[in-house]
């Protein structure tokens, strides 16, 4: 998975998924039969409440350790991979956008959600930042080797270069934009934390984390006008029906809408 360079975060989930494979049955995955490994997927699904994509995710995991390692065929026949349900990722209103930074009292904290909001940024993205990344010249943020190892350039909003300043007197990061303890670069976890803490002290009571920003990032900018394959190239999607489910998140406002009949030179 490393050569394939796969993200750490899925080796992590495939590993995970072949050790609950070994622990169900107490031995090694590569002796499991296709009957073992549907009916551990169906009891997960069924009797431990496992979602359809962690299913497809064993399937996957499976997948590699079968034809990559052990160098066996693979009927894909003999796996059904579960439909993927479809769920719209939730948003926050940019009022609420405006409570969570307003009560987050922590310079680093704060300055990291405003990053986070300013460009839709993931986690990962966030933390791999370096302090050569950030483009004052040309106001823009350069994105290194993000998801599908590509690299892109956003917009490097006017507050947050300020907030940055700041953030830099203050700091003085040498490797990483945000460092942890001995210059370390911060964690994944400390983040979500950090976020999670400031939405719950903003009255935001329903499920979200740092994450959201990066869906309200995008709703927002296709509210403002902004068009939607300038929005995918700005997340970094690959393809233009992952970034057009925010289509389905639009607040709209059916005032300004004009009847066709209205264009009709009806006498």
């Amino acid at each position: 998975m490393q050569q394939r360079n796969f993200s750490k975060r899925t080796i992590k989930t495939y590993l995970c998924c072949l050790r609950g494979l070994a622990k169900h049955y107490k031995k090694s995955p590569d002796l499991l039969t296709v009957k073992e490994v549907n009916d551990y997927i169906h009891y997960c699904m069924t009797t431990k409440g496992l979602s359809n994509s962690l299913a497809n995710q064993i399937i996957g995991a499976f997948r590699i350790l079968t034809v990559n390692v052990l160098k066996r065929d693979w009927i894909a026949l003999d796996f059904p991979r579960p439909r993927r349900e479809k769920h719209l990722p939730s948003v926050l209103s940019k009022e609420e956008i405006i409570r969570i930074i307003n009560v987050t009292k922590n310079l680093k904290h704060q300055t990291i959600i405003m990053l986070g909001y300013s460009a839709g940024l993931r986690v990962g993205e966030v933390l791999s930042l370096k302090p050569a990344d950030i483009d004052s010249q040309r106001m823009q943020i350069n994105i290194r080797q993000a998801k599908g190892n590509k690299d892109r350039n956003v917009v490097l909003a006017d507050l947050i270069l300020v907030q940055l300043r700041e953030y830099w007197k203050t700091y003085k990061p040498q490797t990483y934009l945000f460092e942890g303890f001995y210059g370390r670069q911060y964690s994944s976890s400390s983040i979500q934390t950090l976020f999670k803490r400031s939405a719950k002290l903003a009255g935001i009571n329903r499920p979200v984390s740092f994450h959201t920003l990066r869906h309200s990032y995008a709703t927002h900018l296709l509210e403002d006008g902004v068009e939607l394959i300038i929005i995918q190239r700005l997340l970094g999607h690959a393809n233009l029906k992952t970034t057009s489910v925010y289509l389905h998140l639009q607040q709209y406002n059916i005032n300004k809408v004009k009847s066709p009949l209205d264009t009709l030179n009806v006498k």
